[in-house]
């Protein structure tokens, strides 16, 4: 997977961010720019989404983990102790998992990775295709997971727009696009692509994966089940109207809510991509670290379940 990052910067806004080195891990976002800390408590509203808190995802990539700089680059957040880097070009399925943990899971048969019911492939992330629709301000929203023979003509299209190839790079041939999903869909179920199905009709591309089991949980102390984001919204007349963040929000709920034991939902948008970063802030997501990426610096973006209802 190329490196993540899901919306290109094209949004009507822009966001403060602060230039400079990466601040500390700062888990509940208490701590102060002197090092104290302060009791948790509801964020204010700093400035950091448009008038119409509208922040647009616009067809990029707001994404938790991926190929990105090498750790040991200047400001990179790591964890104690941790002397691991992370080489260009590694992505989540770079990763692999113990044979015996994955036996626990079992697995699918072999050539199923068109079959939009996964069978047990996904029980790493509870079976995002039995997650069902949900109800959003913007019209009945559902996550169906992507059957290749299908939907490739339009996951390849949406990727060869020149607003999403900029931050995917994955525009080219059919097959590019072919062989980005079948690594998902015939792995082990860490990551699964899917369409979102806004009333009935696919209009965004999704990315549903397991954080902690991606490259980017050595660098941010990764908690069990942090559940990590990808997306983009397909056609340019769905962007900058407000979908993005609605959308974020509703997935973020879906996770929460399907996911019992995920405790935090991840993104990391490139720190350039203003509107993508607006969009998650809107979305109730917080801005808890910048991170130094093999291939760009992110915003950690964290939407944790505690806070469910304060944001």
């Amino acid at each position: 997977m190329p490196s993540t990052d899901a919306s290109a910067g094209t949004g009507p806004f822009s966001v403060p961010l602060r230039p400079g080195p990466s601040r500390p891990w700062d888990p509940d976002g208490t701590q102060a720019s002197d090092g104290t800390r302060t009791p948790a408590g509801p964020r204010a509203s700093d400035g950091t989404q448009g008038p119409d808190g509208t922040g647009a995802l616009d067809g990029t990539r707001s994404t938790v983990a991926t190929g990105d700089k090498d750790a040991d680059s200047g400001g990179a957040l790591r964890t104690a102790g941790d002397t691991a880097t992370f080489g260009d070009g590694e992505d989540t399925l770079d990763l692999r998992l113990p044979a015996e943990f994955i036996a626990l899971f079992g697995s699918a048969p072999a050539g199923r990775s068109g079959d939009r019911l996964a069978g047990s492939r996904d029980d790493l992330l509870d079976h995002v295709a039995a997650w069902g629709p949900a109800a959003t301000p913007v019209g009945r929203f559902q996550l169906v997971p992507v059957r290749v023979d299908q939907d490739l003509p339009l996951v390849h299209r949406w990727m060869n727009d020149p607003a999403v190839s900029s931050f995917w790079e994955l525009a080219g041939p059919h097959d590019r696009t072919e062989r980005h999903l079948r690594a998902q869909l015939d792995g082990d179920g860490r990551s699964v692509p899917c369409l979102g199905v806004l009333d009935g009709t696919p209009m965004s591309y999704w990315e549903i994966y397991r954080a902690d089991l991606d490259p980017l949980a050595r660098h941010y102390p990764a908690r069990p089940h942090d559940t990590g984001i990808h997306v983009l919204i397909g056609d340019a007349g769905d962007r900058a109207r407000g979908l993005g963040s609605a959308l974020l929000r509703a997935v973020a709920e879906l996770i929460l809510d399907r996911r019992p034991t995920c405790a935090r939902v991840l993104a990391e948008p490139d720190l350039r991509n203003a509107p993508s970063v607006a969009a998650f802030l809107s979305a109730g997501f917080r801005c808890a670290a910048e991170v130094d990426l093999p291939a760009k610096r992110a915003a950690l973006m964290i939407r944790d379940r505690v806070r469910r209802g304060l944001t």
